[in-house]
């Protein structure tokens, strides 16, 4: 069974970079044909796609997040890490890390998803 982790802190200051680490057992990053995304949901909001580390290296970016967004990975640890830069209080939401098989790269869809992290931007 795939699991995935999120880890980072639980407050960011504003103007901060926010740092978050996913930690995956059951399938390696590097799968071919996985998708590793980062997916975020603020409060009473659905959920938001953020980006996709595809298993080959390849990452894709939310259009609307890009110029803040970057994902990255560590292969002998097998997780990958999503910064999000000059976070305001908009970008406070419970944030996930998912995985999905094949042409799936885009959007919210995924088979295996974390618990999620609560994050909340405020000075």
């Amino acid at each position: 069974q795939v699991q995935l982790q999120e880890a980072g802190p639980g407050l960011v200051k504003p103007s901060q970079t926010l740092s978050l680490t996913c930690t995956v057992s059951g399938d390696s990053i590097t799968t071919d044909n996985s998708n590793w995304k980062w997916i975020r949901q603020p409060p009473g909001q659905s959920l938001e796609w953020m980006g996709t580390l595809g298993g080959g290296g390849n990452v894709l970016y939310n259009p609307a997040l890009e110029s803040r967004t970057t994902i990255s990975r560590d292969t002998s640890k097998n997780q990958f890490t999503l910064q999000l830069s000059s976070v305001t209080p908009r970008d406070a939401a419970k944030y996930y890390c998912a995985r999905s098989l094949g042409s799936t790269g885009w959007g919210v869809g995924y088979d295996y998803r974390g618990q999620g992290t609560q994050v909340t931007v405020s000075a």
